[in-house]
């Protein structure tokens, strides 16, 4: 916990009395150490379901429309392996984000016992949060979804149904960063498959009715030819019926688009946060700074952990953030 200088004002009690401790009772039944961190919110459980089956949707039509029926086994092979490992880096990133405590301060703790255990000195003040009834640190927040004050909160994200904060924003930036990246090589891959796809249906039709593309032109076929042509090409390059198809693809061009440009946004936000080492929340209420500054290394070293390692891409690797901080408590 962090006691500061008397000339501060934001959330500062200045009169003992306010602290109001005999109305601050701990919850009855402490959580134990380990015990899964979950929000009960309906937006943020649809969200997080949204979003896995948007992930999932991308693989089935990668996989089982471009992928799987392609006659070049090299390209499906690489490909699969490729966007297969960003999809469940991206998944396990999301899982990370949404079951981990995002730095959030014991509820209930603005007791009598518990204030007199922080033998404050004279002048010393500490802040109080009259929501949740918690002394909290220096640049926490009150988050309303989560009913917790969140220590270095950035915002609520429902995709991820959880809070932003100082535990947990490593996993987010991971997230936006993977979601980023399958989107843009699902993207990549529907423009290959479009370019290639076209030109073999071409390439099959006029060599099954043996016609060069100058007597294409003049040729007419008869509707039950055409449409038994195209059944010919178009089972080589998807399993599906070319209506089928082409709408399954269309729509993964707009989900990818559209959380190609979300999540790369998010992403160049989150970054920005760190280096200058301030939150979202801290920006938009323009709050004085009352921290010391570190250099964006350091400041990218306190989010992934020290020292910079292959952990910092995995959210497998828990970030060591050094020694906590000697005024900051734990029940």
């Amino acid at each position: 916990m962090m006691l500061i200088p008397t000339h501060h004002f934001r959330d500062i009690e200045r009169k003992p009395e306010y602290l109001q401790p005999e109305k601050c009772i701990p919850p009855p039944y402490p959580g134990p150490v380990g015990t899964m961190w979950f929000i009960r919110d309906g937006c943020g459980i649809a969200c997080a379901i949204v979003t896995w089956f948007l992930v999932l949707y991308a693989e089935f039509v990668v996989l089982f429309v471009m992928l799987i029926p392609s006659r070049d086994y090299v390209y499906s092979v690489i490909n699969g392996i490729v966007f297969n490992l960003l999809a469940f880096l991206a998944l396990a990133s999301h899982c990370r984000a949404m079951l981990t405590d995002p730095g959030a301060v014991p509820k209930g703790n603005a007791t009598k016992e518990f204030i007199e255990s922080l033998q404050l000195k004279p002048g010393q003040v500490v802040y109080k949060c009259p929501k949740c009834c918690s002394i909290k640190p220096d640049r926490a927040h009150h988050c309303s979804v989560c009913k917790r004050c969140i220590r270095k909160m950035d915002h609520h994200c429902p995709w991820v149904n959880n809070c932003v904060g100082e535990n947990n924003q490593k996993y987010f930036v991971l997230f936006t960063m993977y979601i980023a990246l399958i989107s843009l090589h699902a993207l990549i891959m529907v423009g290959f498959h479009f370019l290639h796809c076209f030109e073999e249906d071409w390439t099959n039709l006029l060599q099954a009715y043996g016609m060069t593309r100058e007597e294409t032109a003049e040729a007419l076929l008869s509707p039950p030819e055409k449409e038994q042509a195209l059944k010919v090409s178009s089972s080589e390059c998807s399993s599906f019926s070319p209506p089928t198809t082409v709408i399954l693809l269309i729509l993964l061009c707009f989900e990818g688009l559209l959380f190609l440009i979300f999540t790369s946004v998010m992403f160049g936000t989150q970054v920005h946060s760190i280096c200058t080492d301030e939150t979202g929340i801290e920006q938009l209420k323009k709050e004085e700074r009352r921290w010391a500054k570190k250099t964006k290394w350091m400041n990218m070293k306190a989010v992934f952990g020290h020292p910079f390692s292959l952990g910092w891409a995995s959210p497998f690797a828990t970030p060591d953030q050094g020694k906590a901080d000697p005024y900051q408590y734990v029940v």
